[in-house]
């Protein structure tokens, strides 16, 4: 049978009644997961995770993937309408979807953010279904040297591409990387920049540093300008949202450029937290209205959405088929397959067909059902910025603080939430950019690891890093990426001459 056969079979599966059903609530909850602080995809299919030990295996991943995908809806809706990211990998969103929303087009940001989610993670799913033969043997040619090239390709596109001074960008990468190394050295077992305290041994939540950052210090700002909250949408319709669909086509460079920098970013270990940045950063770089961008401009949601549900659904294939999950939420899942009696592969494919294609199956519907259902929440959500700032605020305070110590009942979260809220207000009052920050402590831990594993294997020579076609044409790109600052003025000084 040829793959589209299997894919056939596999609609057969997922459209039942039963499975339907599953796919509407796990969509429903994932959105729930999504909207709050401190929960997102990975807590709550984990939370979900033990109530599907006895439900068949392919009832009870359907369950799970459809809530992974509500979740990264979930979490666009209040970057756009809180500028509190529910998601890591909608952080990027809040640049251009809050400001749209502050102007009254909440449902405009939401209707792009959503129908480019959608057609990321089909992009994705169409990947999965056409390569998930021959992903095996290129997937397996990396080692912790392509690892530590993907990430700083991530790291250097901001310094190259974004419109922040490069100076600025590099202090704020490092101090992300530097709150990335709080706590225990994962090769070692040293214990690192813990000064003592016992609750920074397990190092800093990165959910409890965005919703200081991005909750509480955008929180702060708004108290600052006097008590208003400057997001009130006037009128909603649905005409409004039609409208919005069909502007769609004219954004197709951007789903495009969009959509291939989220498949290699979900397949590669960059995760959709990555490619979402990423996205974003080529997109400023390269569009028209790239001045623009954080004060509103719809290519500013659409493209890390796109990239953003593109790598969430793409990095189900490593996982699928080699093993290796592409992201926190695909790590999930595959315990999932283990405890359930299944071993992920590339014997898998052969061994459970039906729960393979079911599967990719269930996705396409899953993402559908989805966009749909997010849609249709679009009236409720953005009715939300009709209520007066003086009930909302004490509101998002509430849901901050509830969502930074739910992430582990730590108490101490409470302190580091308020630190990284003073953070979050100090560096946009000095116009430090954020998203290298942010990047840098979702990145950190992984790419030191990398690096230093590459360095026991090189003994310590740089060279390994182009020691192969493939980590070298990644490592040269990232040296470009980061000199462009020097090189573009250079370049512009010997045009004048």
């Amino acid at each position: 049978m040829s793959n589209f056969d299997y894919l056939l079979h596999g609609f057969g599966i997922a459209l039942s009644g039963y499975h339907v059903l599953l796919m509407l609530a796990g969509v429903l909850l994932g959105i729930l997961v999504g909207v709050l602080p401190g929960l997102g995809a990975p807590n709550g299919v984990t939370l979900l995770l033990p109530l599907t030990f006895t439900m068949e295996p392919i009832s009870a991943i359907i369950l799970l993937t459809s809530m992974y995908w509500g979740a990264l809806f979930g979490g666009s809706t209040t970057s756009i309408l809180f500028n509190i990211p529910g998601e890591p990998s909608s952080v990027a969103t809040t640049f251009d979807g809050y400001p749209m929303a502050k102007q009254g087009k909440a449902a405009q940001a939401l209707t792009f953010a959503f129908c480019s989610a959608g057609i990321g993670a089909l992009a994705g799913v169409i990947l999965i279904t056409l390569v998930s033969g021959w992903v095996a043997s290129f997937a397996m040619q990396f080692s912790p040297v392509e690892y530590f090239a993907v990430y700083l390709l991530a790291f250097a596109s901001f310094v190259g591409l974004s419109g922040a001074a490069p100076a600025k960008t590099l202090l704020s990468i490092g101090i992300g990387l530097a709150c990335a190394t709080v706590g225990m050295d994962t090769i070692s077992g040293a214990m690192r920049l813990t000064f003592g305290t016992d609750e920074l041994v397990r190092g800093i939540s990165f959910l409890v540093a965005v919703i200081g950052i991005f909750g509480i210090g955008e929180l702060l700002l708004t108290m600052e300008e006097g008590l208003r909250f400057n997001g009130v949408a006037s009128r909603l319709s649905m005409r409004a949202i039609l409208s919005t669909v069909l502007q769609l086509p004219r954004y197709a460079v951007v789903y495009v450029r969009s959509i291939v920098i989220g498949c290699w970013m979900g397949v590669t270990p960059g995760g959709p937290t990555a490619a979402s940045f990423m996205s974003y950063g080529i997109a400023k770089r390269l569009s028209r209205r790239g001045d623009n961008f954080g004060k509103g401009e719809p290519e500013g949601v659409i493209a890390p959405e796109t990239a953003d549900h593109a790598a969430g659904s793409s990095a189900m294939l490593p996982m699928l088929a080699l093993g290796i999950p592409g992201s926190a939420t695909a790590a999930v899942m595959m315990g999932g397959l283990l405890i359930w009696g299944l071993t992920p592969g590339p014997t898998l494919f052969a061994e459970q067909p039906d729960f393979v294609w079911g599967l990719i199956a269930s996705m396409y519907l899953g993402n559908v059902v989805a966009v749909f259902t997010a849609l249709l929440t679009v009236p409720i959500f953005a009715a939300i910025l009709r209520i007066p700032f003086a009930v909302i605020g004490p509101v998002i305070v509430i849901v901050c603080v509830t969502g930074a110590y739910t992430v582990a009942s730590a108490p101490f979260d409470l302190w580091l939430l308020l630190i990284f809220s003073v953070v979050g207000y100090v560096f946009k009052k000095l116009d430090f950019p954020l998203a290298p920050l942010v990047l840098a402590m979702i990145l950190g831990d992984k790419s030191e690891d990398a690096f230093r594993q590459s360095m026991l294997l090189s003994d310590g020579s740089l060279g390994v890093f182009w020691s192969n076609p493939l980590a070298g044409s990644i490592m040269t790109l990232a040296v470009i990426m980061l000199l462009l600052p020097v090189i573009g003025p250079l370049w512009r000084r010997i045009r004048c001459r």
